[in-house]
């Protein structure tokens, strides 16, 4: 007789919680996308609640009464978990999981976890258990009976505290030798962005929310193969390919990682020699979702990351992506005062690609000057410095010399 056993992995049933201080968010739309990164990191939502105060309860982030409520919620759906829309003190977790008994986590925890499960490159993996042990290190000393400080009394004390001082310790020397491996990686990073610079390849730093299809679309210019899928961080390590177009002006594509409303500043500070990558670039191209309903808010969230990373006086492009998803009259609605130029696409369907690889270009091409000239044998080595410094277009070796037809920088005419 054949025994057949279930081995698929049963995901954890969580009640999604908020705490709605009239500041003009809107608590609805925050817990949808919460409800989202639950997806993503394998859990499933079976309910939520949404408590209105003027302030967060500073012991246990929602009200005594609320407290009630949600443990009968939990318990009539079978709730393996309290998710949290904000990121909570070490005492409002220790607090919140004595009143409820069962696990509390909050929205930076969920999204650590989506990072851990998602990163593949060994800098992706630095980065996230960087962000973690940063995480972890600042609630060492409200984490209660897990680190044995049951309070007074003899034996107890003692123990409690070398436990806790132990774990800084090792969580403090785990950081440093995460810091000096991430260094090295920063220098690596800087040493290739020099080499760039010395081919004068203009770098296209590719940004926008997460899941706005941003990895779907480097794939459709570079053939970068990278993960797509419709789910928040999907893809979570940079990828950098080169395009070139049939003039010969060539491009490098950098994706960077998804931005998301209440980013947690442990993963900002850990990501921030990628997050950068959009510092250094040439040009900005923000993707946007223009099928989501929360467009405007994604992309005031985007617009205010690049403020926070320094990114400034840079041509912005803003590709709205998924424009199969609209109807005509709603396309034409679509603008972003904030960018340079805006473009149309369907990254998924290859629609408006020529569109926006031509305004790339010309952007590319601003301030250089076309010209047409044959340099006598001896002076070969000026065709040097255009390559260098511009655009070679047609090179014919000829009885009187080489022709040369290009795009250069005014300092070469």
């Amino acid at each position: 007789m054949t025994v057949t056993y279930k081995t698929e992995e049963e995901k954890e049933r969580v009640i999604l919680v908020a705490v709605d201080v009239e500041d003009g968010t809107d608590v609805e739309d925050s817990l949808d996308e919460l409800n989202e990164l639950a997806e993503t990191a394998g859990a499933v939502a079976v309910g939520r609640l949404i408590q209105k105060r003027e302030a967060v309860h500073a012991g246990t982030y929602i009200g005594k009464g609320k407290i009630a409520d949600l443990k009968e919620m939990a318990e009539q759906n079978q709730a393996d978990a309290i998710v949290c829309d904000d990121e909570l003190s070490p005492a409002q977790i220790t607090n919140l999981q004595e009143m409820l008994q069962t696990k509390v986590i909050d929205r930076t925890v969920l999204i650590l976890d989506i990072f851990a499960k998602h990163a593949k490159t060994s800098e992706g993996k630095l980065q996230v258990e960087l962000a973690q042990l940063r995480y972890r290190s600042s609630r060492l000393a409200g984490l209660g009976k897990s680190l044995s400080r049951l309070g007074g009394g003899i034996g107890t004390r003692g123990p409690g505290e070398k436990k806790l001082e132990m774990d800084r310790r090792l969580i403090r020397e785990r950081i440093a030798v995460l810091n000096r491996r991430l260094t090295e990686v920063v220098q690596n990073r800087d040493t290739m962005r020099k080499q760039r610079s010395r081919e004068q390849i203009p770098v296209v730093a590719i940004v926008g929310y997460t899941n706005a299809g941003k990895s779907t679309l480097l794939n459709v210019l570079t053939g970068a193969q990278v993960l797509e899928e419709n789910k928040l961080f999907a893809t979570l390590d940079p990828t950098t390919r080169i395009l070139t177009m049939e003039n010969g002006q060539r491009f490098l594509f950098t994706d960077t990682v998804g931005f998301i409303n209440k980013l947690p500043h442990p993963l900002i500070r850990a990501f921030q020699s990628t997050l950068e990558e959009a510092k250094y670039a040439d040009i900005i191209l923000h993707v946007a979702d223009a099928s989501n309903p929360k467009l405007d808010l994604q992309c005031d969230v985007v617009y205010d990351t690049l403020h926070k990373l320094g990114v400034e006086n840079k041509k912005i492009i803003t590709a709205f992506n998924k424009m199969d998803c609209l109807r005509e009259s709603d396309c034409q609605r679509l603008r972003d005062d904030r960018s340079d130029a805006v473009v149309h696409i369907s990254a998924k369907y290859g629609r408006g690609i020529t569109e926006l690889l031509q305004i790339l270009d010309g952007i590319a091409n601003e301030g250089l000057v076309k010209i047409e000239r044959v340099f006598p044998y001896e002076e070969a080595g000026k065709i040097s410095r255009i390559r260098e410094h511009g655009r070679l277009e047609t090179e014919e070796y000829r009885e009187d010399g080489i022709f040369i037809r290009a795009s250069v920088p005014p300092f070469l005419v």
